[in-house]
């Protein structure tokens, strides 16, 4: 091994010693002194060494794991329903239970109650450590994700305006968790122990735990890691007060429409959040990792595919699709997640529902066809195409991997040193725990659903498809997670699938989606949590132990957070009746409604089908399944050049998977931050990225989180507002115009 990896990576030397954070087991002092992981940002990120006495399940693991949790679930539903959601990671409690477990390790007492016996325990074992502290950020990153079934709950409550009893709410949300869990245990030796499933994301916390627990000195005129990690912190909380309040215009700088006051094409072309965002940038970090996360985590092959499919769409696709008229385009906004009607007026969906909760065809037929505008069409091909890639993809470059863990799954095969020290030091969780967990919860879904059909509107029948849609995903949508931090969405197929099969039931369709796609979610969030364990040497039981009960907490604290807002605050996710400038718009609600109306209530044949007007838009399916083999032919036949296997379809395909709600500023500064990280700093500064590349990540999300919330407390929540220039996030109002002659909308001029 290379000298200047042990200068990274070696357990720190202190009078001799190892450090007491990490101490190097017995197995690695008899190993190969160059064993490590095959992947380079692996071997110079993660240690391979371990010290299983370390205590890991205590009392300070228990009460600061629960205290994180809860604050996470709290604010991250809090700020989702806002303008540019405020995504707070399990990385600001990671850095704030810090000083509270060593305040905890120094005047808590040490007293051993029962002594003697086989109950003995004591609520203080000593010095905060590393595991301890990793459990912790375990339990926190459940309240870190974001809770899909939530968006079922918005729409029932807020959308439709239909009953929901708070105790159905809660048993949607948490079977959603519960399957997810299954759905990642059953697939954990599959992307979970192989080395080459690596989960970049979980890079950024590892780096996180060595600088926080590893003493170092510090270098001749350098910084140590807690040195250089405190000051990105300060640095993004104290800048985060001009995009976050005095100066918002900061989140879209749209050049172009300041140029041109009053051309709707040239404010369709700049704008940032309602137009293509030529030339757009953003200097806010929220906006930056708004639907993409950090971009610091993104290799960069993958950042590069998600910049070509981003560039292909916006830039290529959208403005010929517009220029051409087609599907009226030009009647509507260029970009929007609303729906129209063909004068470009947006569509009254409560005018099309019966008395039974039901389309009416006559009033359909009354008011006309569902338009879309041409950004939200297209994403919706770009959608089908990334379905038939990720699974033509995974079988063409990653079925014989798959095909050799299924024949070795219960054999003993060769393993990296992670796995190796994970086997020999702590026991796994059998497969039958998660299986008994997964009946129950599936027939509990199953007797629900039927008892409360009249609500929920899904079939017991229903459950098992959604299930078997999930789980048939799961994998090769997690081989994809893990190897490239991007993952394709699985919403557009099982959309699909309920539409075409139970038309007409928006409700069930929402559900359906929840439990297909909702599902795979929170499993995949699952399986990075699981790698974080097995990076940093957590026993796998209490892993399972800190996740069941995280997830619990979880539940509970996001779906009551979600229930008061929309008790409390008037007219929440309503754009028409809100406050001019007001937050609480619902970006990612109002697409999840716009896709029950599509799917559900209208249904797939009456838009993508038969006697729909957009049934073209089908080829894509096809057109994705070629794309992978494509690429493959091209990899096979000139296996020399080793950057065509890093074109992966399903990522450049999923690129605008998050377009609607996420906008073009969202991308365009994402791609840059990722170049200047991936590129720049990875090939010439390499030094400087293994060491620093994960910490100001973590330094800018913290600091940004902080300041986000200090914000609102201060001012938001006394509706101090400032009303200047700078405080229009865009500049851009005549973005949203048509440019169809004849058209007639409020406030856009008529052509």
């Amino acid at each position: 091994m290379a000298t200047s990896y042990h200068q990274i990576n070696a357990p720190l030397i202190q009078n001799g010693e190892a450090s007491d954070s990490y101490r190097t087991s017995p197995e690695l002092e008899n190993s190969p002194e160059n064993e490590d992981s095959p992947i380079e940002q692996v071997a110079l990120t993660v240690p391979v060494t371990d010290d299983p006495s370390l205590p890991v399940f205590t009392f300070r693991t228990w009460i600061l794991g629960t205290l994180a949790c809860v604050l996470l679930s709290f604010l991250n539903q809090f700020f989702w329903y806002r303008r540019e959601p405020l995504s707070m990671t399990s990385i600001s409690a990671q850095i704030a239970v810090m000083p509270l477990g060593h305040l905890m390790a120094s005047t808590v007492t040490k007293r051993v109650f029962l002594k003697g016996t086989k109950w003995e325990f004591t609520l203080n074992p000593g010095n905060f450590n590393v595991k301890e502290h990793v459990l912790i950020t375990i339990f926190a990153n459940s309240g870190a994700a974001s809770v899909y079934a939530i968006h079922f709950v918005s729409i029932v409550k807020v959308f439709y305006r239909r009953e929901l009893s708070i105790i159905v709410a809660f048993f949607v949300v948490i079977t959603t968790h519960l399957l997810g869990f299954c759905w990642a245990g059953i697939l954990r030796r599959y992307l979970v122990e192989p080395a080459p499933m690596w989960w970049p994301q979980n890079l950024v916390q590892v780096s996180l735990f060595r600088a926080l627990h590893e003493k170092e000195e510090r270098s001749k005129g350098g910084l140590t890691r807690n040195q250089f990690f405190l000051i990105a912190f300060i640095c993004s909380f104290a800048y985060y007060v001009f995009p976050g309040y005095l100066f918002p215009m900061l989140t879209s700088l749209s050049w172009i429409c300041w140029m041109f006051p009053t051309s709707v094409i040239a404010q369709q072309l700049g704008s940032g959040l309602h137009g293509l965002g030529v030339g757009v940038v953003g200097l806010d970090w929220s906006s930056v990792c708004a639907y993409l996360g950090s971009p610091l985590a993104s290799p960069w092959f993958a950042t590069v595919n998600v910049a070509i499919g981003f560039a292909i769409f916006i830039y290529v696709i959208t403005p010929i699709a517009y220029w051409f008229n087609i599907y009226k385009a030009k009647r509507f906004p260029i970009f929007s997640d609303d729906l129209f009607m063909s004068n470009g007026h947006k569509y009254n969906i409560s005018d099309i529902i019966d008395s039974n909760f039901h389309l009416d065809l006559e009033a359909y037929e009354r008011e006309g066809p569902l338009y879309l505008s041409i950004n939200f069409a297209m994403a919706y091909g770009f959608g089908f195409a990334c379905l038939t890639a990720t699974i033509v993809h995974v079988l063409l470059f990653h079925g014989s991997e798959i095909l050799q863990l299924s024949k070795s799954a219960f054999q003993t095969r060769k393993m990296d040193i992670h796995t190796k020290l994970m086997r020999k030091y702590y026991k796994h969780v059998p497969d039958w725990w998660f299986i008994c967990i997964l009946l129950f919860n599936i027939i509990a879904i199953m007797f629900i659903c039927e008892y409360y059909n009249d609500t929920l509107q899904l079939p017991w029948w229903g459950v098992l498809l959604a299930c078997g849609v999930a789980i048939s995903f799961t994998l090769p949508i997690g081989v994809i997670r893990a190897t490239t931090n991007q993952a394709p969405a699985l919403n557009v197929l099982t959309e699909y699938i309920i539409g075409y099969i139970y038309p007409g039931y928006p409700i069930a369709t929402i559900l359906f989606k929840v439990y297909g796609n909702g599902s795979l979610k929170q499993g995949v969030f699952f399986l990075q949590d699981f790698k974080l364990g097995h990076y940093m040497k957590i026993p796998p039981r209490a892993m399972f132990i800190a996740q069941i009960l995280g997830t619990t907490l979880s539940a509970l604290v996001h779906l009551g957070t979600a229930w008061w807002l929309m008790s409390t605050i008037p007219n929440i996710c309503d754009r028409e009746f809100l406050p001019t400038g007001s937050p609480w718009t619902c970006p990612s609600d109002h697409v999840f409604y716009d896709s029950s109306v599509i799917w559900g209530l209208i249904g797939p044949r009456r838009i993508f089908g038969d006697l729909g007007h957009y049934s073209a838009i089908n080829w894509c399916f096809l057109a994705g399944a070629i794309a992978p083999f494509l690429v493959w032919l091209a990899h096979k036949a000139f296996p020399e050049k080793q950057w065509i296997r890093l074109i992966t379809m399903p990522i450049l395909l999923a690129a605008v998977a998050e377009m609607p709600p996420g906008t073009p500023v969202n991308y365009t500064s994402w791609v840059l931050v990722a170049f200047a990280s991936g590129f720049v700093a990875f090939r010439y500064y390499r030094g400087w990225w293994s060491r620093h590349n994960y910490l100001l990540s973590g330094g800018l999300d913290a600091g940004l989180a902080f300041m986000g919330v200090l914000l609102y407390l201060c001012l938001g929540m006394q509706n101090i507002n400032l009303n200047w220039w700078g405080s229009d996030t865009d500049g851009c109002p005549l973005a949203s115009c048509p440019s169809a002659q004849g058209i007639i909308v409020e406030g856009c001029p008529l052509y």
